[in-house]
């Protein structure tokens, strides 16, 4: 890794070195396309990261103003069967832990449209969401979920006590790594928090994203690339503690943590245990990172080689699903319709758009089955196996499948 880059890190305004993985300059992973726009250009932003040597937060070299990602946003959160089964445990888990009940308020940041929400209120307590694409905040309002369309941040902490009050539960699921003001993101966090209450994160550990080599959960809507060690000194600068850290399968594989104002609870013992894991693992060392870049190109020869000796032996070849991570694989290995010849998602709201950069048509997933690709690559690779299971006729009817990270592999069905 070499000196620096002459840009600051956002957490600690370190000098940040030379980034250690360019994944060239792509479309917005979530620009997607209206079919009348096929033949326009399209905008390209740097999609590079580095590691902050002082504070390890690993981070975006070049950013994009969230207002050009997220004021539309097409990903609804629960168009995921698994995803949903997540928030329902969650919102379980949570009203056991903390004895939430009829006076509690749980407040939770970028709510998408009330997927998790939704079953706190089902269980009686009061919530808020906070949710700046519009689009999405509608589908909340329409479940009954009061949600305030806005970034969050210091500028609507009033509004949120005055509509609301402080809450005895904040969660942001998914949300830390978006944040570029990431100080003022918790410092607002801790202003709309109850002196007892608690503040819960998820976010995918970079430990899964380095050891599965899951380089296509990079793109410029992801600021932040968070190791619990990160995540610790950016939360004591502004004045919350971490007293617990729990590892969940979520999302490639990712941490839930816990954070209070100082003294508040026991610190359990397994968050020394985990930080220190992370030290042993050398998550803390920039020699680790600069390996990593090396990896994913080989990933990329070996995924491409498949695909192309596929298609070279008569196979015709398509896709399965339309998340943003999809796009980052795609646009960074440079496959495209002459691969590919398109893909299915679920989601209405995807389907007749076409992918960004790779143009691929997005179909609803019944014409996987009708028109029947030899194969077709698993995108949303973390629920790989609750594609297989809705889609086992495709499999039956001769389909295989492409799941392409950790490792390029095939799955056919094997009655």
């Amino acid at each position: 890794m070499t000196k620096g880059s002459g840009r600051h890190c956002l957490g600690c305004s370190s000098l940040l070195p030379d980034p250690f993985l360019d994944l060239g300059s792509t479309p917005l992973a979530n620009a997607y396309l209206h079919p009348e726009r096929e033949r326009t250009p399209e905008e390209s932003f740097p999609l590079a990261v580095a590691y902050c040597t002082k504070c390890h937060l690993v981070q975006l070299a070049d950013r994009v103003p969230p207002d050009r990602m997220f004021s539309k946003y097409l990903y609804f959160s629960s168009y995921s069967d698994s995803f949903l089964h997540h928030a329902y445990r969650m919102a379980n888990e949570m009203t056991q832990r903390f004895g939430l009940g009829g006076t509690s308020r749980v407040l939770e940041i970028a709510s998408n449209d009330g997927y998790l929400l939704q079953y706190f209120l089902q269980r009686g307590v009061r919530v808020m969401g906070v949710e700046p694409a519009g689009n999405i905040a509608a589908e909340a309002a329409r479940k009954g979920i009061p949600t305030l369309t806005s970034f969050f941040g210091p500028e609507v902490v009033p509004e949120i006590e005055a509509r609301f009050g402080t809450a005895d539960l904040i969660i942001g699921n998914n949300v830390l790594a978006h944040v570029p003001a990431i100080n003022d993101f918790l410092s607002a966090a801790v202003a709309c928090l109850k002196p007892d209450g608690a503040v819960v994160f998820e976010f995918p550990h970079i430990k899964e994203l380095l050891d599965k080599t899951e380089f296509d959960t990079i793109y410029h809507e992801h600021v932040f690339y968070y190791s619990l060690s990160a995540v610790e000194v950016i939360a004591r600068r502004s004045g919350l503690e971490l007293f617990d850290v729990e590892p969940q399968p979520i999302h490639g594989g990712s941490l839930r943590i816990f954070l209070q104002h100082s003294g508040r609870r026991p610190v359990a013992a397994r968050v020394e245990a985990t930080l220190k894991r992370e030290r042993d693992e050398g998550l803390t060392t920039a020699d680790h990172f600069v390996s990593f870049g090396l990896q994913v190109e080989a990933l990329k020869r070996r995924l491409v080689q498949m695909l192309q000796q596929l298609k070279s032996g008569g196979n015709r070849l398509a896709a399965y699903g339309a998340p943003a991570k999809g796009n980052t694989l795609l646009n960074y290995c440079g496959i495209g319709p002459e691969l590919l010849e398109f893909t299915v998602d679920r989601s209405p709201h995807k389907q007749g758009m076409l992918l960004p950069g790779s143009r691929l048509p997005i179909l609803p997933p019944e014409e996987l089955l009708r028109r029947m690709p030899d194969y077709a690559v698993i995108l949303p690779w973390n629920i790989a196996g609750e594609i297989v299971e809705q889609q086992w006729e495709y499999l039956r009817a001769g389909g295989r499948f492409i799941v392409p990270i950790p490792e390029p592999r095939i799955v056919e069905h094997s009655g």
